[in-house]
This record gives structure tokens, sequence and C-alpha cells, in this order.
């Protein structure tokens, strides 16, 4: 088996990591799930342009790879900031105020609903159904670490600690 990394057009693209993981895979379609996600921590997403060389690697066509980056709701097609909180807006984190957890964080970090990430790509501020913590609403997660119970001024914390601890490496 020829080495994706090895090819010319992956070096001229700058694919070499994409290429790593496809040949790591063995070039396998079934394991098109497992290549998404390792090049999604890569980007932080799934750029177009890889998803159809991803596609081109693994000999399939490019919108069967898009149907399953599309289909998975884990798969962002747009870039993520680094530290990405998603609010949990479910029934009980609803009642229990995660809309006011959602304005204070955007009105912070300067986002709204038609722009979820700062322009710096440090935080993407997305609402989702439920984060299954409903014993600690309102909650968020924040790069999949839940934090619950949660007051305006708690989550205004949790945001200023993480830009401090950024600024200080």
């Amino acid at each position: 088996m020829e080495k994706c990394c090895k090819e010319s057009s992956c070096k001229a693209r700058n694919f070499a990591q994409v290429c790593e993981i496809i040949d790591k895979s063995g070039r396998d379609k079934s394991k098109l799930i497992y290549i998404l996600q390792e090049v999604q921590k890569i980007y932080r997403y799934l750029p177009e342009e890889v998803m159809s060389y991803i596609a081109t690697s693994l000999d399939m066509p490019a919108a069967s790879v898009y149907g399953v980056a599309t289909f998975y709701s884990n798969f962002a097609l747009e870039p993520k900031g680094k530290h990405v909180i998603n609010v949990c807006d479910g029934t009980a984190c609803h009642v229990k105020g995660s809309t006011d957890l959602l304005d204070v964080m955007q009105s912070k970090l300067g986002l709204t609903k038609a722009k979820p990430t700062t322009d710096d790509m440090m935080f993407t501020v997305e609402t989702v159904s439920c984060i299954g913590a409903c014993g600690l609403a309102p909650a968020i997660t924040i790069n999949g670490q839940v934090h619950g119970l949660l007051t305006a001024g708690d989550v205004e914390k949790l945001i200023d600690d993480i830009i401090e601890k950024e600024v200080s490496e």
C-alpha cells in the first residue's frame, strides 16, 4: 500500500498530519468517523478542502464524507475557538436561567448567535439541547468539562480564569 504522505499533492497542500491519520487508519473507508474525529482535533473543525482530500484518499465520493460530517452533531464545519463553551438549554437549565448565562457570556465576549466565535479564536459559545446534567441546572460545559449550579457571576469568573491562564502561558 502506497503511503499517503509520499504523495506530492499531500506535501503541496500541507496535509501531512491528515495523511498520517489516513495512513494510520489503513485507508479504510469504514474508519471515516475516526479519521474525521482526528482531523477535527487538529483544525478544531473540518475544512472543506480537507474533507475533499480525505474523500480522494479513501477513493469515495466527497458527498459521502460531507454527509457523515453533517449528520453527526459533534462535527463542525466552521472554525471553533480554543475553548468551546456549550450552554445547556434543556428544560431544567432553561427554567433555572441558562439564557441569562448565555447573555452574560455573549456580552462579555462580544458574541451573538450569528457570531459564536471570538475574533481571536479563543472562545466559541453555543447552545445545546441537553448536556445530561439536569440536577446541576443551569449547567454549561467548557471543553467537555461540566460546570453546574451556575450564576452569572460564576460564568464571568470562569471566563476570566481562562483568559488569565491564557495570558500567563
